[in-house]
C-alpha cells in the first residue's frame, strides 16, 4: 500500500485538489503496478504565512 505525502501552500480549490489526486493516483499506479485502490494520499496545506523562503513570508 504506497503512501504519498504531498504539502502545499493553501488556497487550491476542491477541484485542483481532486485533479491532483487522480494524478498522482495514476502516476503511482502506473511506476508500481498497484491497483489504485490502493494508493493513499495525505495531502498537508500549509498557511502561507507559515512558510518562508530566506527568512521572508510568503504572505
Amino acid at each position: 500500500m504506497p503512501i504519498v505525502e504531498i504539502s502545499l501552500m493553501e488556497g487550491r480549490g476542491a477541484t485542483q485538489k481532486t485533479a491532483l489526486f487522480q494524478a498522482v493516483t495514476e502516476a503511482i499506479q502506473g511506476a508500481l503496478g498497484v491497483p489504485k485502490e490502493s494508493v493513499r494520499i495525505i495531502l498537508r496545506e500549509i498557511p502561507r504565512g507559515h512558510f518562508a523562503v530566506g527568512g521572508v513570508a510568503k504572505e
